[in-house]
């Protein structure tokens, strides 16, 4: 055998040994598997998909900084805890570690990188104390302290206008509620309510477009709009009273509480008050209970019992 056929046979076994020995690590990686240098065994792997947004952060793995932007996934890879770390300019680090699983996709798709520099745009164009948005309507309505006025805008703070004046209670007022239908708003403290209309095309005849009502009764601590938006139903500390929106209306006491600032709750899609209250058991202790105030059959003979109640008044 000649030199060169030595030569060429020598590279042919070589280069078969190499094959062999390489093959176990070609058909792992194409099955999913690597070789775990701790272990000296083959391992399946599994990988980490990322999504961003906004896209294009770089991507660091065990600080090591790897060729693709988000959205990118990181295959290959031995089950175990690694860092991730996310970096765009002029957006917050995004860092957080990451257990990887044996043929397993760990997923990082809702991650949000917040600019360092937020978009901050100031809406009002008067002082205001309290201020509410109404998303059905994409309305934000504020409140002057200084010129006892109501303005709204757009949620852009476009559009800006007076809708309507209130008047000042004191005490300071606890709350301040829409009616349903987003017409009327109150404000209240612990003796007296202010109601105002703040769609003047839809005014009722002989309708104040703000007015107060006295509650001499107890303390409030709630008031909820009826779903017919004309009912208040007033929560005080000792009792549950319904009342119309009207001037000079007058409370009809449904219950009365043993409990003083008691939870409740209006469950407006069935006219139901859910509310706590205290009672004496056999065994002399007291305990607290939850009820349920079904106004919603009980309604109409509640108006006309109110009506009558409204007609025992002393005319001026």
């Amino acid at each position: 055998m000649s030199s060169e056929q030595r030569i060429r046979a020598a590279l042919f076994y070589i280069a078969l040994v190499t094959f062999l020995l390489g093959l176990p690590f070609i058909l792992s990686s194409s099955l999913g598997y690597k070789f775990n240098r701790r272990t000296f065994q083959f391992t399946k792997t599994g990988l980490i998909a990322i999504k961003t947004q906004p896209q294009g952060a770089d991507v660091y793995l065990d600080n090591r900084l790897l060729n693709d932007k988000t959205p990118t996934n990181i295959n290959e890879l031995l089950p175990g805890r690694y860092q991730i770390k996310l970096e765009l300019k002029d957006h917050y680090t995004y860092a957080r570690d990451v257990d990887v699983a044996q043929d397993k996709v760990t997923r990082l798709e809702k991650i949000i990188l917040f600019p360092k520099r937020p978009d901050i745009k100031q809406l009002n164009k008067e002082k205001i104390s309290f201020c509410w948005i109404d998303e059905d309507r994409n309305i934000v309505y504020y409140v002057n302290p200084e010129d006892n006025n109501i303005y709204k805008s757009d949620l852009n703070g476009e559009h800006f206008e007076k809708v309507a004046n209130f008047i000042p209670l004191l005490p300071l007022v606890k709350k301040w509620k829409f009616s349903w239908d987003r017409n009327k708003l109150l404000y209240f403290n612990a003796h007296q309510i202010e109601v105002i209309s703040l769609d003047k095309n839809n005014e009722e005849h002989g309708r104040d477009s703000a007015f107060i009502l006295d509650y001499p009764l107890g303390s409030i601590n709630e008031i909820f709009w009826h779903s017919d938006n004309y009912h208040l139903i007033v929560v005080a500390d000792n009792r549950i009273d319904i009342l119309e929106a009207r001037p000079g209306s007058i409370p009809v006491t449904l219950v009365k509480l043993n409990k003083k600032n008691a939870y409740s709750f209006y469950d407006f899609r069935n006219d139901a008050v859910y509310f706590l209250d205290s009672q004496i058991a056999s065994d002399g202790k007291a305990y607290d209970n939850l009820y349920k105030l079904d106004l919603f059959t009980k309604f109409y003979p509640l108006q006309e019992f109110i009506k009558l109640k409204s007609n025992e008044l002393p005319k001026d």
